[in-house]
């Protein structure tokens, strides 16, 4: 397996954001977490990244201790968030080369154009981050995680500020790396596309999994048969905020 998480914990103070999450991500597996505002997707996913340390619990990427062999397991994994922070003097191409340097990828210039045009930034080469615009540099964050042979790729909210053209070629570049055997785990607010590309949905509420499988497989549990098949009405349903209750 790529990804392992067991008993999963993040607490600030007295606050939990993230509770006894357990999960898995095999190679080829596009997984979609989704859950609301606060539901603690964004700090699952930066506790995933060692961004955060983990409260307790235990994450592995490829076998790797996160917390125990954290450059091993760093080494494999890549994170792309939803905010786009760059270097303010850096241009794009150097972005590239400088992740290129941080992790000795070989050939960088070449993965870089590569990336560059299936990402649609050619011609943006020589651009600094502020003459780029939001959807831009998005995909600038994305490449940088891309020119890297990671085995393990973390997506928070990879569309923001895309264009309709941009949300399909990016949807193209994500199937594309999970084909290559890449692990994936995707956070979005947006269903339709989680509904169509992922393998696999994980819904989060209040820190905790309350759902894991895919589509079908949640549509055909008991207490969600009157959801339908729809991953939009499923998740409603299992978060407590079905037709019924948004009708009130």
């Amino acid at each position: 397996m790529a990804l392992s998480v067991q008993n999963l914990r993040r607490t600030y103070g007295d606050f939990t954001a993230v509770d006894d999450l357990s999960f898995e991500v095999q190679a080829g597996e596009i997984v979609g977490l989704i859950g609301p505002n606060g539901a603690g997707k964004t700090t699952t996913l930066r506790s995933l990244a060692g961004i955060l340390k983990p409260t307790a619990g235990l994450v592995r990427i490829d076998t790797h201790d996160l917390v125990g062999a954290p450059l091993e397991a760093k080494r494999r994994l890549a994170f792309m968030p939803d905010e786009p922070h760059l270097f303010e003097y850096l241009t794009v191409t150097e972005h590239l080369r400088l992740i290129g340097r941080l992790y000795s990828v070989p050939d960088v210039d070449r993965r870089a154009a590569a990336l560059l045009s299936e990402l649609e930034l050619t011609g943006k080469e020589s651009a600094l981050p502020n003459e780029l615009s939001r959807g831009m540099r998005q995909k600038v964050v994305i490449a940088c995680g891309l020119v890297r042979d990671a085995t393990t790729l973390l997506f928070d909210e990879p569309l923001t500020g895309l264009d309709p053209i941009g949300i399909r070629r990016m949807r193209t570049t994500i199937i594309g790396r999970a084909r290559g055997g890449a692990a994936i785990l995707l956070s979005s607010h947006l269903l339709h596309l989680v509904e169509e590309i992922c393998t696999r949905v994980i819904i989060m509420d209040r820190g905790r999994k309350i759902a894991d499988g895919t589509v079908a497989e949640l549509a055909s549990r008991a207490d969600l048969a009157e959801a339908g098949s729809k991953l939009e009405e499923i998740f409603l349903r299992v978060t407590g905020h079905g037709t019924a209750d948004m009708a009130r």
